[in-house]
């Protein structure tokens, strides 16, 4: 169920959505001052912020600004509600990014248009279609925002392995539903594991990506990989189970048997906090990435600040580093609504 977060003192606005949106799957939870709406939307991910100015502790404009300036929130849309109605308060909500204003008292039909023109805007356009979850250019915002900050950081890049045969076995339906419990599974275990800011992507077809910190990515790693070993299983026919792989056809038309699908994950990790592009972690992402695949326990790691790489446990120590594939690394792809296979 998705929420919509209204910041009130009434609990006016709340009783409305909770009456018009509780049927369509959205769940309305009221919190009473800026700081709190600040570490729910950080921590929930709201689909929605309904917003009222007057606040205790920071005011609306403070939210607004913290939303904003963070890029695992940026993307959320905001309704300010205020009593205030001159255009020096508009011009300001609307500069610090507010999406909606409007003047109370306010009729509850206009609230509820806007509301619905919120969703529907932030459904179309800003996240993917299949899982709802930010890339692109929000994507690279956040692991730029870890470039500049002055704390250390991880990114960890997650791909599906033998993919397009399961794809071909089961249907691209089935595939789509596989791509989304990768995403399920990234954003329960980031909320039951990871920091209240680490931010989880979807690069587009099966792959996702997760910016964290260094103290946590193994603790996300060992409980994602434990989580998709089993939950997956509901996706095979029992006889696919019992013998461990998929009959299928390789590229030449050949009949083969390809293994069950297991998902990789490479880690870049800086714990000295030096200077990376996002040239630099997109190439080494993908050298981490495609080194998992090659590991004995799917999971390989880039240490940028020494320029040589060090490998998670059981994988193996040497390789060469590729070359830059760029920034498209982390732009989606606008086929990710249909499974994409590697």
């Amino acid at each position: 169920m998705f929420s919509i977060l209204v910041v009130e003192g009434e609990g006016v606005i709340t009783q409305l959505v909770r009456e018009q949106f509780g049927d369509e799957g959205y769940q309305a939870v009221v919190v009473r001052n800026g700081e709190d709406a600040v570490q729910f939307a950080m921590r929930e991910m709201p689909g929605l912020v309904i917003l009222d100015v007057e606040l205790p502790g920071i005011d609306g404009y403070q939210v607004i600004q913290q939303l904003r300036d963070h890029p695992k929130c940026m993307h959320i849309p905001i309704i300010m509600v205020s009593s205030h109605s001159s255009l020096v308060d508009k011009v300001r909500a609307y500069e610090l990014g507010v999406d909606s204003y409007i003047t109370k008292p306010c009729c509850s039909d206009e609230l509820l248009a806007h509301i619905r023109r919120q969703l529907r805007r932030i459904q179309q356009t800003t996240l993917s279609p299949l899982t709802r979850l930010p890339g692109g250019l929000q994507l690279e915002r956040a692991i730029d925002y870890k470039l500049r900050g002055s704390d250390p950081w991880s990114v960890l890049y997650l791909d599906l392995d033998n993919f397009k045969a399961f794809n071909d076995a089961y249907g691209f339906v089935t595939g789509n539903d596989m791509i989304l419990l990768v995403g399920h599974i990234c954003q329960r275990v980031v909320y039951e594991y990871g920091n209240a800011d680490d931010f989880v992507g979807h690069v587009g077809g099966d792959d996702f990506v997760i910016v964290t910190t260094p103290d946590r990515e193994k603790l996300l790693c060992r409980h994602i990989l434990a989580r998709y070993k089993q939950e997956s299983m509901s996706f095979y026919h029992p006889e696919d189970i019992e013998r461990g792989s998929i009959n299928g056809v390789d590229r030449s038309g050949r009949p083969y048997q390809f293994p069950l699908v297991s998902l990789s994950i490479g880690v870049v990790s800086d714990q000295l906090k030096c200077s990376h592009s996002m040239n630099e972690v997109s190439t080494l992402t993908a050298e981490a990435k495609r080194l998992a695949k090659q590991s004995s326990n799917n999971v390989s790691r880039v240490s940028p600040q020494w320029g040589v790489p060090t490998q998670v446990s059981h994988t193996p120590a040497t390789f060469n580093l590729v070359g830059n594939v760029g920034r498209n690394l982390f732009h989606f792809s606008e086929e990710d609504v249909l499974a994409k296979f590697k």
